[in-house]
This record gives C-alpha cells, structure tokens and sequence, in this order.
C-alpha cells in the first residue's frame, strides 16, 4: 500500500513540474497537445502499477485489517505463567495456550530484531528442555527427522523467548506445519522491519492465528522467501548428503 501511494505521490510532482515548463519555459505551439501526451502517459503508467500489482495491494490491505485486530488485541495481551505441565495438547496449528502461553524478551529493542545475525545471537534451547517440551506433550524425543520441531511459538526474529512457555513440539505435516509458520515468521519480521505494522502486532497475529496470516501472503512472496529462507529440514538433508 505504501509503494503505491508513493509512485502516486512522484507522479502528482512530475505533473506538476511538467506542467511549470510548458507554462513557463516552452513556446505555445504544441504545448497543449504535448500535455495531453504527458498526462496520457501518467495515467497509463498508475494503470499499469494497479494492473501489475493486484496481489501486492490486496496483501497489504488484508494484512493491515489484520493488523488492526492485533493491535487491539495487543493492548490487552499479558503474556501469563504456563498454568500447566503435563497432558498438553496442539490445538490445530495452535499449541496448547496452558503449556504454552507465549513469552517474549521483554528489553530486546527493534534495532536488535532487524540486525542480521540476531537470532543467533539469543538462540539457546538445550536438547533437555526439548525433550521436556516433546514430553509434556506426549511425545518422545526425538521424533524421525524433518517430523517435528522444537518450535518458538513467538519466533525469536520477533522478540520470543527461550522460555519453556514458549515452546512447543510442531508438526510439519498436515500442512500447514512449521515450514508454513516459517514463512510467516520470516514475512511479519520483514513488514515490522519496514515498520510497516508494529512489533506487538506482529506477535499477536502469531498468538490469535498464523494461519489467517499465510493465506493472505501471496504466493510470489511466499516463493521468495522460502528461496531467501532455507528450511533447516533442507540445509541438514543436503548436508547429511
């Protein structure tokens, strides 16, 4: 939405600044036919942004009403305390929000989370808080390769935590899984950086649904992330081979 109401914006200056020529620094003869031209060509050029980026502008505007519900949503959200440890169960896409309620650093800053490198940096769930995790939710660990993850139901690119509350064993199949999610994690981190929604409203998209997030990401977008963004399943099996 922005990219398109900044071309609209150059091209309101551009006619402007055509027109103060031909006003004021080009002879009469032909001027009038000349602006015609021009304004033509404007006007072909904005027809040819909407025609050519139909997906981009519907994206934006589903993920702006989206937004909208977070950030009300995210004025009343306290990440709480697990109020349990055993018999947890994945509600759909969902964890089970007793087990795991979400839980986020509360002093990483938005200059940290754009910073390249950053989940690097704050990654640390051992191999025996997995197996905590896998347990309380009856499964063994670990699960056959590429099946399950230990995943960050607030991703760390979006200021998640390590804490045990928010983590959870995902399946990737049925889809959508947690290569689904990935995507997702990857195309909100994006929009914040671009402070294009903020950063409480990019975790409680996450909390309400992810889902409803990725299926208005178009698919061109969700191609180019998934090239940008190998799944660890892919960069491990590569490298095992």
């Amino acid at each position: 939405m922005a990219f398109l109401w900044g071309q609209a914006i150059l091209l309101d200056l551009f006619f402007i600044l055509i027109s103060y020529i031909f006003r004021h620094m080009m002879p009469v003869k032909g001027r009038k036919i000349r602006l015609l031209l021009i304004c033509l060509a404007c006007l072909l050029y904005m027809g040819a942004i909407f025609i050519m980026k139909p997906r981009d502008l519907k994206r934006n505007l589903a993920l702006d009403s989206l937004a909208k519900e977070a950030g009300v949503a995210s004025s009343l959200v306290v990440w709480s305390p697990r109020t349990k440890s055993e018999k947890c169960f994945v509600r759909g896409s969902l964890p089970d929000p007793e087990c795991t309620p979400g839980a986020v650093f509360a002093t990483t800053s938005l200059e940290d989370l754009c910073s390249q490198g950053y989940t690097k940096t704050v990654r640390n769930v051992p191999e025996k808080l997995k197996r905590k995790v896998y347990e309380e939710y009856g499964f063994s660990y670990p699960q056959p390769f590429g099946t399950y993850e230990a995943d960050h139901f607030i991703p760390l690119e979006l200021g998640g935590s390590n804490d045990i509350a928010n983590l959870f064993p995902e399946a990737a199949m049925p889809a959508p899984g947690f290569r689904e999610k990935d995507i997702v994690e990857h195309y909100l981190h994006q929009e914040v950086c671009l402070r294009h929604i903020d950063l409480s409203e990019a975790q409680v998209l996450i909390d309400l649904d992810w889902v409803k997030v990725y299926e208005i990401i178009d698919p061109d977008t969700k191609a180019a992330l998934e090239r940008k963004y190998k799944s660890w399943t892919t960069t491990q099996s590569a490298s095992k081979n």
